[in-house]
């Protein structure tokens, strides 16, 4: 029973979302006509909402966490500026760092589809509570949408349970496709008339929520991990990918559809556990794939043959599983007329979305920089993203810059009289320069803004005695409303620019047919990315699998915590698809495992504990967090920051948490690039704790290598 919420001070309710048992509780079913789902929530809530703004009013704080009698219903609050956001879980299932993490990652959602209008109180509760019943409802839904997309992948996917981005292991393939990007997508998008003023400054590739290419452009500003993280996460609403069973049951179907399709590739006997013959025989790219057929088979696809094949040579270089055999003309037009059955048909391309994410610009860093999303779908679970920046997006790093000076300029008010007199702040003649700059670029456009201006600057600039802090507070309030009035104009109310419908759907063609030979492997390497019994990618075939050079090791997880990017051990919960770990039961006993490992590291590590370790029933598990510099030789450890119970969850969703450590961290280390790493272990309880640490070590020391292949 779970119920999420935004709402204003005032007690209006600006957003919700509840599951059906939270709803049959508030509405029961024989209750009969009642009054309205929201009426009812206001209610509800209301108490709760006016006594929490009340103690911030008179306290400067409130409560941030509490459960009800028994314990039945967990509460979890947090105010951004004037919006209270409140999170319910009655079920259990959810801990307070769960709900106060959901709560932080719909703050972020917010921010990605209203950019800097969440700077105003007044006009955040119009984004998000239109008076226009129909609107409310579809902005309303897109977040719900969302909230339960994020949900299952929290629970579902490792990528999201870490929050670092999991990159699809095929460096050959990777490298391909990032020049495939530039040159034929990229590159030829810009230099198109049809663009109507758009630029794609970054391109990538998908499989489900793997990263498999990603493509910047020259001039383009970075994409921060977070953001990509983000951005996955909306591809996923607006393409959910199919779980495994429905995955296995398609591809089923398509094995009855076109029975000679394992006699045109190579098939790979499943070993029994203790045997490496399945092993032996995969190859480094293939990296023992699951099977795409019959569950006893490993089936990987092989090629077109012949002049119908669309990828040239060097598509096909180090893929030794793809066959080279000649089909008949009869088997070619099998195939094409089985890409009709493999799935329900998808859109050509989605509607392009505004999104606002973080940039680093020449000019400096710029939070919550205008976008175009356009994704378009390849097939069920391959995407292909553009990201696109219109011709007005100078003016948005100018209203941030005015914005932040405003910012500043109301911290220094709100000090009071010993920050000194308004005019003597060094920073004030500038921001009136720039000020000043924009108003008249407007020519009278915004009139508002414009009278607005004026009037701050008879107040502040006055040769008698300037206002009182009050006036200069509510007259700097003004100003800021005014520009993020602007701001929401320009890019929220407007349609916004897109690429037209001819280079999107030129672009999603040439992708498909690039990636056609390549779609069934990439597939299933979505699902068995890595295994512990396969080879890794950068070794040789006679080098030790994970498994046979660490014995006893059941899982791991590393992430790069500087490049915002993780590599473990693809986990297979099914029934009906096999894997090291067997079926289902195990499988889903280890993922539970390892998910709450980490939880517990999280909660240490909030404690300031960089390393962890614990026996846990028959297994061991362990957490290690160490900085390293460019080099790969590890840097001294520190004492980091103990955090409170109610700051933002460790992550990347919810505020960062790695790139402020690693700021705090480079103050002592000024001359030398700091990275971050961290690594999650678990192994069986017999193995001894030194030869786990040992084993680590090792482990660290052999997954840094391939970390550091390019791909943003």
């Amino acid at each position: 029973m779970r119920c999420v919420l935004i709402a204003s001070t005032a007690a209006e309710l600006l957003f919700y979302w509840a599951d059906a048992a939270f709803l049959r509780r508030l509405r029961p079913p024989h209750a009969g006509q009642g009054p309205a789902l929201e009426d009812s929530l206001n209610t509800l809530f209301a108490p709760l909402i006016i006594s929490c703004a009340a103690l911030l009013e008179k306290l400067a704080d409130t409560y941030t966490c509490f459960a009800t009698e028994h314990g039945r219903h967990l509460h979890v609050l947090h105010m951004f500026g004037d919006c209270l956001y409140i999170a319910v879980n009655g079920d259990g299932t959810e801990s307070e760092d769960d709900l106060r993490r959901t709560l932080f990652v719909l703050r972020r959602l917010v921010e990605a589809h209203c950019g800097l209008v969440t700077l105003d109180s007044r006009l955040i509760r119009k984004e998000l509570r239109p008076a226009d019943s129909e609107q409310r409802e579809r902005v309303w839904s897109l977040l719900r949408g969302l909230l339960e997309t994020y949900s299952h992948l929290r629970e579902e996917d490792q990528s999201f349970a870490v929050e670092a981005v999991e990159r699809l292991i095929h460096p050959q393939l990777c490298e391909q496709c990032i020049e495939f990007l530039e040159r034929q997508v990229v590159q030829y998008i810009n230099a198109s008339p049809e663009r109507g003023g758009d630029e794609v400054g970054h391109a990538f590739l998908l499989v489900h929520t793997k990263l498999l290419a990603f493509y910047s452009s020259r001039n383009a500003s970075s994409i921060r991990p977070a953001d990509l993280l983000i951005l996955i996460l909306l591809v996923q609403d607006l393409y959910p990918s199919e779980s495994a069973e429905e995955e296995l049951d398609r591809q089923s179907v398509a094995g009855k559809v076109l029975p000679q399709g394992p006699k045109r590739s190579e098939s790979i006997p499943v070993s029994g556990p203790g045997s490496h013959g399945a092993a032996e025989k995969d190859s480094d790219d293939q990296q023992d794939t699951d099977d795409l057929s019959v569950p006893e088979v490993y089936y990987t696809p092989e090629p077109s043959p012949g002049g119908h094949s669309t990828g040239d040579e060097s598509w096909l270089e180090g893929a030794e599983m793809l066959g080279t055999g000649e089909a008949d003309a009869a088997d070619v037009q099998m195939a094409e007329d089985l890409l009709q059955t493999l799935g329900p048909l998808v859109p050509e391309a989605s509607n392009p979305r505004r999104i606002f994410l973080d940039a680093n610009l020449r000019e400096g860093y710029c939070p919550l920089l205008p976008h175009t999303m356009h994704c378009l779908p390849l097939w069920p679970g391959i995407s292909l993203v553009l990201l696109t920046k219109g011709p007005t997006t100078q003016v948005a790093v100018t209203l941030y810059q005015l914005l932040d000076g405003f910012l500043v300029l109301e911290r220094k008010l709100e000090e009071g009289p010993e920050a000194g007199a308004p005019r003597s702040y060094p920073f004030l003649a500038e921001l009136r320069q720039r000020m000043d700059k924009f108003v008249k670029k407007l020519s009278g456009q915004d009139i508002q803004l414009q009278n607005t201006w004026v009037d701050f600057k008879s107040k502040i600039f006055s040769r008698s005695e300037p206002g009182s802090s009050l006036e200069l507070l509510q007259a700097v309030a003004n100003v800021k409303r005014q520009l993020c009035s602007v701001y929401r104009q320009l890019f929220l109310a407007s349609a916004g620019h897109s690429l037209s419908q001819g280079l999107r759907d030129r672009a999603q063609k040439l992708m498909r047919e690039k990636l056609l030979d390549w779609r069934d492997f990439l597939l299933v390497k979505s699902r068995r990315n890595i295994t512990m019994v396969s080879y890794p990618c950068w070794t040789p075939l006679t080098h030790p699998t994970y498994l046979e050079d660490f014995p006893g090791l059941v899982h791991f997880i590393y992430v790069d915590r500087t490049a915002g990017q993780m590599m473990a051990p693809s986990l297979s919960v099914t029934e009906k698809s096999s894997s090291e770990l067997g079926k289902g039961p195990l499988a889903a006993f280890i993922k539970r495992k390892v998910w709450s490992l980490i939880a517990l590291a999280r909660r240490y590590l909030q404690k300031g504990y960089t390393t962890l370790m614990l026996q846990d029933g028959d297994y061991c598990c362990s957490y290690f967090l160490w900085f390293e510099n460019e080099l790969g030789y590890k840097l001294e450890m520190m004492e980091v920051p103990v955090l409170s119970d109610d700051s933002a969850p460790i992550g990347m969703l919810a505020g960062d948490y790695y790139r402020k450590l690693l700021r705090y961290y480079s103050k002592n280390h000024q001359a030398e690039v700091v990275k971050c790493y961290e690594l999650l272990t678990v192994h069986l309880g017999i193995i001894p704790s030194e030869l786990v640490v040992q084993q680590a070590c090792d482990l660290a020391r052999r997954l840094w290598e391939p970390s550091r292949i390019p791909l943003l």
